[in-house]
């Protein structure tokens, strides 16, 4: 799919802020918010915006552990029900099935260090098919964005 100026300035002015009424960024272009909206329904269809959503402050609710787990599996078949498991385990927000050393790597939200301990020992270590873990801890993040070219 192609996109112009136009889509690209709509795209950004989205991903800075969905809230963006759509009249503002019609004033902007210079075209009516109709050609906005039209542009809009394009792009969703073509799946270059695959949605909007809420964005929350874990901070804000208590979770102020980042982690990040390596997952060892025994073997690679044992894949889809691990995932299915880890799926379970609320505060497991990402997991990626990598290259590398890694079969799965996960992204959690916790409360504390304690919570992360336990989340570790009782219940991803206790997947059947994992074999150990490896985690890192987020210290601080600086970068959060979405791709905007």
């Amino acid at each position: 799919m192609k996109i112009d100026g136009i889509d690209k300035i709509i795209i950004k002015r989205l991903v800075n802020d969905a809230r963006t009424p759509i009249l503002t960024i019609a004033r902007e272009v210079g075209i009516s918010g109709a050609a906005i909206h039209q542009r809009l329904r394009k792009l969703e269809k073509s799946n270059l915006i695959e949605g909007y959503k809420l964005v929350i402050n874990p901070k804000a609710l208590g979770y102020t552990t980042t982690a990040f787990v390596g997952i060892f599996l025994d073997a690679s078949n044992l894949y889809s029900s691990a995932i299915k498991r880890l799926k379970e385990i609320p505060e497991i927000v990402e997991s990626h099935y990598t290259t590398g050393n890694y079969a799965i790597f996960i992204k959690i939200m916790c409360k504390n260090n304690e919570d992360l301990m336990h989340l570790l020992n009782k219940d991803i270590q206790n997947i059947k098919g994992v074999s150990r873990t490896e985690t890192f801890i987020s210290l601080d993040q600086q970068i959060d964005r979405q791709i905007t070219n």
